[in-house]
């Protein structure tokens, strides 16, 4: 996989396939930010990936050494109009999400920085996820006048309730070791070549599994989501009304004057 690039203003999204192993790299200058392009392209690549006969498994990652994803993109955001571009950007994480979930291999997230926002969606969809122990998380839409609508569905069903709940109110820095007791995170390492060595030693276990098991297995993880088309086109309509309100308004431009 190659490392991102200075002539990569825009982002990317990157895809490479090798013994039984299809990886997945996204990136973008802005801390790994997700403008609605990345999200479309990020859905349709893990679609691909997961209808390529020989993948046995995918990998999910992001490029840079800084966040592993800061969420959505705050200068699209506050570049939205209407509701209905409302509900079209934020529809891109449900399209991001549901590729996940509905692919038949397990997907493994590898978490090698912050996640914030959206990017905890990504990581709750995945089947298994491994994180290096500064992989701090936090839910930061109330912050900004929104709330985690499209992704609260795939994170309550992977934390629970509570601790999804504790971290859609208080919307602040959770630990990696809260991520892990919580089941966000599978497994928490030190730093990020042992990462690396934890995520391509579990990658080339799975491409060995049967892949008819594997199938089966996420069928059963993933059961009770097969209204979730209609359910995150929901949510993402709440949020695109929202992010058109006054107080949202002021408080994106506020954080992107920080």
């Amino acid at each position: 996989m190659n490392s991102p690039a200075a002539q990569s203003p825009d982002g990317y999204v990157r895809s490479e396939v090798a013994d039984g192993i299809g990886r997945i790299e996204f990136y973008h200058p802005k801390s790994n930010s997700l403008p609605g392009a990345v999200l479309q392209e990020l859905a349709a690549t893990v679609t691909a990936v997961s209808r390529t006969p020989d993948v046995r498994v995918i990998v999910l990652q992001s490029g840079g050494t800084g966040p592993f994803c800061a969420g959505a993109s705050f200068d699209e955001l506050a570049a939205i109009e209407t509701a209905a571009q409302g509900q079209q950007f934020f529809s891109g994480f449900a399209g991001v999400i549901l590729a996940m979930i509905r692919a038949p291999q397990f997907v493994i997230c590898r978490v090698h920085g912050k996640a914030a926002g959206g990017a905890v969606g990504l990581i709750a969809a995945s089947d298994f996820s491994f994180a290096v122990d500064k992989a701090s998380a936090k839910l930061s839409e109330l912050a900004v006048g929104i709330g985690p609508f499209v992704v609260g569905p795939v994170i309550e069903k992977k934390i629970g309730l509570a601790s999804f709940s504790q971290m859609a109110v208080d919307a602040d820095w959770r630990d990696a070791a809260w991520c892990e007791r919580r089941g966000l995170y599978a497994k928490v390492v030190p730093d990020v070549a042992a990462l690396d060595a934890a995520v391509d030693a579990q990658a080339a276990t799975l491409a060995k599994a049967n892949p008819e098991a594997v199938a089966m297995l996420k069928r059963v993880f993933w059961a009770g989501t097969a209204d979730w088309d209609t359910l995150l086109a929901e949510r993402a309509a709440m949020s695109g009304t929202l992010v058109l309100s006054a107080f949202t308004r002021q408080a994106i431009g506020a954080f992107k004057a920080k």
